[in-house]
């Protein structure tokens, strides 16, 4: 199966903190606590969960959804594939939907690739993992690193972006979980207690 744009790949190599954001995101309004998700229809290269294509309603559980922006080759996305997993449990356990989109550029880094999607998907990965090819969504986020996570209520509105915990690369470092609290303050009904933190992780890989 191919996603949509794929043609001849060059090589890849992590990236890391120092990022370089799309011109792109100047001309987009930031998508903060209190802003109003971006929807979004895009390919789902995860065949054991969700539909062929999915769009924002689609991954929308009854209390909301978590958009975890994401890819296959970053070391931070890598070390935290066991709490990505375990925090895409909470939310669906909550009534939360979960959804991984790859908006990097699959032609400067293969890895990223939409074969190398669906490879990683088969291995266990349990939510939706969706391809972001035109770099549209990431853009009307302002998602500026892989990991990145959005936890929206079920009206579409933005509850908390931010780092899953403060330590991506190595769990036996992390002190803090931010946005298992922050499902926590949603389920409860009260106020999410810290709606913004810096997300930890490698730049998004953005089109030249």
């Amino acid at each position: 199966m191919q996603g949509p744009g794929h043609g001849q790949r060059a090589a890849s190599s992590a990236g890391g903190l120092n990022h370089l954001l799309s011109p792109r995101l100047s001309m987009s309004p930031p998508m903060e606590p209190g802003s109003v998700a971006p929807t979004f229809n895009l390919p789902n290269a995860n065949a054991g969960a969700g539909s062929d294509s999915m769009s924002l309603a689609d991954a929308m559980g009854e209390n909301g959804l978590i958009i975890a922006f994401t890819c296959n080759h970053c070391p931070y996305v890598v070390g935290s594939e066991p709490r990505i997993e375990g925090i895409a449990e909470k939310a669906r356990s909550n009534g939360i939907g979960f959804v991984g989109i790859n908006s990097n550029d699959p032609v400067m880094y293969e890895a990223d690739s939409w074969d190398n999607m669906v490879k990683r998907a088969s291995k266990g990965m349990t939510y939706p993992y969706l391809h972001d090819d035109s770099q549209q969504v990431a853009t009307s986020y302002g998602a500026e690193r892989t990991p990145e996570f959005y936890l929206l209520a079920s009206d579409s509105s933005i509850q908390y972006r931010g780092r899953l915990d403060d330590s991506p690369r190595d769990p036996s470092h992390a002190s803090t979980s931010e946005l298992s609290d922050a499902i926590d303050d949603l389920i409860s009904g009260g106020s999410v207690r810290t709606p913004r933190t810096e997300s930890i992780g490698c730049s998004v890989k953005w089109k030249t």
